[in-house]
């Protein structure tokens, strides 16, 4: 008798499909929080801009407790100088950096202090979940070359704006909204009253788990896109093509970002025959060891650096 009872198959409704469609409709009432404006080119900037040196540095950090930490920094190496000429000049400099830092939730404070004078502040505060005040400094004994910001940020559900005051009458406003779960539009203006000048500039980026796409332009004449590719969990490709149509100058660059277990490497080269390569290697727990090169075929010059962190 078993064998006369037909199998069982199961019918799958037609309209299945289409259910299962209706129930990935995108929640416009529920789009996620973009980043903040100043930081849409973030993953770019990572890869083809990395903080390249020349000479030898040294950074240390000894924390005190659980948020407060002081650090030393000592740096060697050549300084290019302002010329008429083609030729590159520099000159042998030597720099020594005492700094504090304190860290809490919802309170940063880090100081720096340099062996010329010049002096840093920066702080970041929360106030609430989503307003966060910020302020930077920089005094100097040169004449005119002191500086301060303060920016207000604001974080939406889905949207982010800031608001920026500084000395010389700048101010500056941003705003920054999801309008898809992978595209955010905004846009940004600012008023230099010291120099009568002013701008409105508009941005672009879309992003999903595999790739970053940006891109801006401003009323100053400045055109940015970027594009970051990423391979697979270690590997990210990106490219970058700046543009100003006051001046007429183009720049483009390609790059790559390779993190494995105890290094990282990055590296890009530029249309103006720029290279650079940027190694930072994990001796010990709290021990990085840092190896810089960047050569610059079309000024026939050349920088190298290596230094090492501790803490």
């Amino acid at each position: 008798m078993a064998g006369l009872v037909p199998p069982v198959t199961t019918t799958i409704p037609a309209d299945a499909s289409k259910t299962k469609k209706a129930d990935e409709k995108t929640d416009y009432m529920n789009l996620p929080c973009p980043i903040p404006f100043e930081e849409i080119h973030r993953e770019a900037l990572m890869s083809l801009k990395p903080e390249t040196f020349e000479g030898l540095r040294f950074d240390f950090t000894k924390g005190l407790n659980q948020k407060f930490s002081l650090s030393h920094s000592v740096s060697m190496g050549p300084t290019e100088i302002p010329s008429q000429s083609a030729e590159t000049i520099k000159i042998p400099t030597s720099h020594y950096e005492f700094g504090a830092n304190y860290i809490d939730p919802n309170l940063m404070l880090i100081g720096r202090v340099m062996t010329d004078g010049r002096l840093n502040a920066r702080v970041k505060w929360d106030l609430t979940d989503n307003l966060t005040v910020k302020a930077n400094a920089q005094l100097t004994n040169e004449p005119h070359m002191s500086h301060g910001m303060f920016n207000f940020d604001y974080k939406g559900k889905d949207y982010r704006s800031q608001f920026q005051i500084g000395n010389g009458a700048l101010f500056g406003a941003s705003y920054f909204q999801s309008v898809s779960p992978h595209l955010s539009l905004g846009g940004e203006v600012f008023w230099a009253g010291q120099h009568r000048k002013s701008g409105i500039g508009y941005a672009g980026r879309y992003e999903t788990d595999k790739m970053v796409a940006t891109g801006q332009v401003a009323s100053t004449g400045m055109v940015a896109l970027s594009y970051v590719q990423k391979v697979s969990e270690k590997v990210s490709l990106a490219s970058d093509f700046m543009y100003n149509y006051m001046s007429k100058d183009v720049t483009a660059s390609v790059g790559y970002d390779y993190i494995l277990r105890q290094c990282r490497l990055r590296g890009k080269i530029d249309s103006n025959g720029c290279t650079t390569a940027f190694l930072e290697e994990r001796l010990n727990m709290g021990l990085n060891f840092i190896l810089s090169a960047e050569i610059d075929h079309k000024k026939k010059d050349y920088k190298f650096g290596f230094g090492l962190t501790v803490g």
